[in-house]
């Protein structure tokens, strides 16, 4: 070996915690002082500079009045190594800057009932962290919306209806179960829980076809041979429990996010058999999502209480 270079066979074996060592002992001159600039102990940093001598096959350093004096080889490679802590010190500043940066813009769709009931004030919130990020939000159909995913126009969105699609990735924010809305002077009001029998004949508020529950709950009911009198078609569960506050029947949806905000008017009653919800952010499957879209996901999954949803989880 000559002019302090690192041979090859010797290089393969040598870590960047031993070189970090022979850097901060070049510049420090004391195994202690190293250490404390590590955050290591003083041991170690013997230790490791102990192996870096074995690998490379001679002394690094010197020891003279306390102070560890670097060998003509020592500083050569102290000198190569400068480009390389540079260099990754670069590569871990452009990392944080992207852990923490929430500028640009961020594209948020949701349906109807989750962009009105649920997200507002939270989307708010994290506008009043985040001042310099340009938020666009969007209010769209279930199924329009994973298109727009797909298709780059959404960086996240949240929904309840997931269809099939390649195009996507979800990350899952809560599993709940069915509720069934009544009027609060209803005869099966005062019941502990509504079956699907209960539902024969009666009158019913159901979701339009485009909604993918209405589909499974159709089936539910036609396997058990179950037919409710459709009073009305909403396209929300919110306008659905308007028309059962109404008087128009009874109705079938989602307790997330409107069960706490139905009113006295409501009561909101188990349902069996169970039919699962599961509400999840939607991304594109075909890029990583940015620094704000994570955190963003981030803070909504820390604001939910889920015991607001006690018997659903």
């Amino acid at each position: 070996m000559s002019g302090g270079e690192i041979e090859a066979d010797a290089h393969a074996g040598i870590t960047l915690r031993e070189l970090e060592v022979l850097q901060a002992l070049v510049n420090a001159g004391t195994a202690m002082s190293a250490a404390r600039k590590l955050g290591i102990s003083q041991s170690a940093v013997s230790r490791r500079l102990a192996q870096l001598e074995e690998r490379l096959g001679s002394q690094l350093f010197l020891r003279s009045g306390g102070r560890l004096v670097p060998t003509v080889q020592a500083l050569s490679i102290n000198e190569q190594l400068k480009p390389v802590f540079e260099t990754l010190a670069r590569i871990a500043s452009r990392i944080d800057n992207y852990a923490t940066s929430k500028t640009g813009t961020l594209t948020i769709a949701a349906p109807p009932t989750i962009a009105h009931r649920f997200l507002p004030g939270r989307i708010s919130e994290f506008k009043k962290r985040n001042p310099d990020l340009h938020i666009i939000f969007e209010v769209i159909a279930s199924d329009a919306l994973v298109t727009g995913i797909a298709e780059g126009r959404f960086d996240v969105a949240l929904t309840d209806s997931i269809p099939p699609h390649e195009g996507i990735q979800t990350d899952l924010l809560i599993s709940t179960q069915a509720i069934c809305l009544l009027p609060v002077n209803h005869p099966l009001a005062k019941r502990d829980t509504i079956t699907a029998q209960d539902l024969h004949h009666q009158p019913f508020v159901a979701l339009s076809r485009r909604h993918a529950s209405r589909g499974v709950v159709e089936r539910v009911l036609d396997r058990l041979g179950v037919e409710p009198r459709i009073t009305i078609e909403a396209s929300t569960n919110v306008s659905a429990a308007d028309f059962v506050r109404g008087g128009l029947g009874l109705a079938l949806v989602n307790p997330f996010p409107i069960i706490h905000q139905l009113g006295p008017d409501i009561v909101a009653l188990p349902f069996s058999p169970a039919l699962n919800y599961n509400t999840a952010f939607v991304m594109a499957s075909s890029r990583a999502p940015s620094a704000a879209t994570l955190a963003f996901i981030e803070e909504i999954r820390a604001s939910l209480d889920r015991s607001a949803y006690p018997a659903l989880l």
